[in-house]
């Protein structure tokens, strides 16, 4: 039987790199799956065809994350369209670079609002579709910056650190109401993202990391799919580091 048969997952910024990857692997285990994206109508159209040659029932929404209203009535609207749900995958996630001399406040505002802010909105959109029916799986998608730091991003390692704590007390909070909430923190993954990367840094990143590869988002998927699943039912508050050691 399929690991999640019968479940609905919600994943934000489902549309493409590692948020698709997580879509298509939960549908693969049997998880109707709804996701958010932002802008990109096409990349979402096409990731809810794929999930809908897998036999099950897919959906996407527009939805600023950052945004409360917006969330809040996605939320709702969700729960309409599919009566329950149970996995909620916070990863929508933007970057805006720069080193913190010459960062605008504008480029903090939007990294925290997004990274952070939209994973706090999602989980109070279904806090109480969870609660009610004593059954949930948060996963929320920080990553390594937010465990070590990184010159440049200290608007993005901040927010994935505060995802950290934010897993941490929910996890803390919804315990005793059989819900989980763990944390994914990737390292360097083949994504959009990371395709613009100079070669040099590139090739600095690789001899930094013991596998010698950057990671595939299916390699991320795979993690998300084991925390949502019957064998991580005793996990939660954790932070899986998936970073090919990188980070050890």
């Amino acid at each position: 039987m399929k690991t999640l048969s019968g479940k609905t997952a919600v994943i934000t910024g489902g549309s493409r790199g590692i948020g698709r990857a997580i879509a298509l692997k939960m549908a693969s285990e049997g998880a109707n799956i709804a996701i958010l994206y932002a802008g990109n109508k096409e990349a979402a159209q096409k990731t809810v065809s794929e999930l809908l040659n897998l036999n099950v029932k897919a959906q996407a929404y527009q939805c600023d994350v950052a945004d409360a209203d917006a969330t809040s009535a996605i939320c709702k609207e969700i729960l309409n369209d599919f009566s329950s749900v149970q996995i909620l995958v916070n990863n929508a996630g933007i970057t805006r670079d720069g080193f913190l001399r010459r960062m605008k406040e504008e480029d903090l505002d939007a990294v925290l609002n997004t990274n952070l802010k939209g994973a706090f909105h999602m989980i109070e959109g279904f806090y109480g579709t969870f609660l009610r029916a004593r059954e949930g799986r948060i996963i929320n998608i920080s990553s390594v910056v937010g465990l070590s730091g990184n010159g440049g991003q200290t608007n993005y390692s901040a927010a994935k650190a505060g995802l950290i704590g934010l897993t941490k007390s929910i996890a803390k909070e919804l315990g005793s109401r059989n819900i989980t909430c763990n944390a994914i923190a990737p390292g360097f993954v083949e994504t959009d993202m990371t395709a613009s990367l100079p070669e040099k840094v590139r090739e600095e990143t690789l001899s930094s990391i013991p596998l010698k590869r950057m990671a595939q988002p299916e390699d991320i998927a795979d993690a998300a799919v084991f925390l949502a699943g019957p064998h991580a039912s005793y996990i939660t508050g954790v932070v899986l580091r998936v970073d090919g050691g990188m980070c050890m």
